[in-house]
């Protein structure tokens, strides 16, 4: 990990290497957090290698859902060329702690690729949607593919998706064996080394051609605009997740390829119950809903006064 952060309350702390544990391929922060606020969690990894056969990279880069570098390669015939890939992970979570929500959701961590959304997910419930900027080395990534999916809980609330009739989000649509919302996990590859996704994993994965059962691309595809923005239908009750893979060629020596990952995690529940987010205080630019509850209490004492008077 080249960096492990914390955001909150206006603060952004470096996670000591003591704070972290791990059990089977799971790796755990522990932490204790300051005020009650919207914080936000970050870790980008150094970058690694790994060598493919042409055959084993195919098949990575269809189950990773990287469609752009496969039509790259079908159209410049380079589909029976083995690949040297030089890859490295930037994952955030962001997450509510209390009841204030505050605004360091906002702070972009710097990261060579990140996703950083254009508001408060914890401001919105399901049946929502969520706008998300791109950043690459700091500036929007246009018309790169980005997943976007989330895993339910057993007593989901869902809200159907126009543009996926016949697509049930009351489970979470990923197939068995691999995972991309909560923990971290490991991946393996075949030199036997393991790396770390750092944003909810259980379960293991090679990027060898051993893993035809095993796919990310579930969920909504979109692509993101001049700006960088994509925009997500929230539309269940659950963890959600953002995913994209930056990969492109390169002249660097020892490597063809350059790959940086990305995923954003939030949850995110509906407006109905005692622990929604509609009972949350406002810390953010606006007014909040308490200063529109108090206005119209005043303005019917001063209607009964003036009323009264009349008489």
């Amino acid at each position: 990990m080249l960096d492990a952060s914390l955001v909150g309350n206006g603060q952004r702390i470096n996670v000591d290497s003591t704070q972290w544990t791990e059990k089977d391929s799971v790796t755990l922060l522990n932490f204790q957090t300051g005020d009650a606020g919207t914080w936000v969690a970050g870790i980008s990894t150094g970058a690694r290698a790994i060598e493919m056969d042409a055959k084993a990279f195919n098949t990575y880069l269809e189950h990773e859902g990287i469609l752009d570098m496969i039509a790259y390669r079908r159209e410049n015939h380079e589909m029976d060329e083995a690949a040297v890939e030089k890859y490295s992970k930037h994952v955030k979570t962001i997450f509510q702690v209390g009841d204030k929500r505050t605004k360091d959701w906002k702070k972009p961590l710097g990261y060579p690729i990140e996703f950083v959304p254009l508001e408060n997910p914890y401001k919105l419930n399901t049946g929502d949607s969520i706008r998300v900027r791109l950043l690459f080395e700091g500036k929007p990534l246009a018309n790169q593919l980005v997943y976007a999916n989330f895993k339910a809980p057993d007593n989901a609330h869902t809200h159907s998706d126009p543009e996926e009739k016949g697509h049930s989000h009351d489970n979470n649509t990923k197939e068995e064996g691999h995972s991309h919302e909560g923990e971290a996990a490991e991946h393996s590859h075949k030199d036997k080394a393991t790396h770390s996704h750092d944003d909810s994993v259980e379960n293991s994965h090679s990027h060898s051609e051993n893993s035809e059962n095993h796919t990310h691309t579930t969920g909504q595809k979109l692509r993101t605009d001049p700006d960088g923005v994509v925009t997500a239908a929230l539309t269940s009750d659950g963890v959600w997740y953002l995913q994209t893979i930056h990969l492109v060629k390169t002249e660097e020596e020892g490597f063809t390829h350059e790959s940086n990952w990305t995923t954003l995690t939030f949850q995110v529940t509906h407006a109905h119950g005692e622990n929604t987010h509609t009972h949350m205080h406002e810390d953010e630019d606006g007014i909040p809903s308490w200063v529109y509850w108090a206005g119209s209490l005043l303005l019917v004492g001063l209607l009964f006064f003036w009323f009264n008077r009349k008489k």
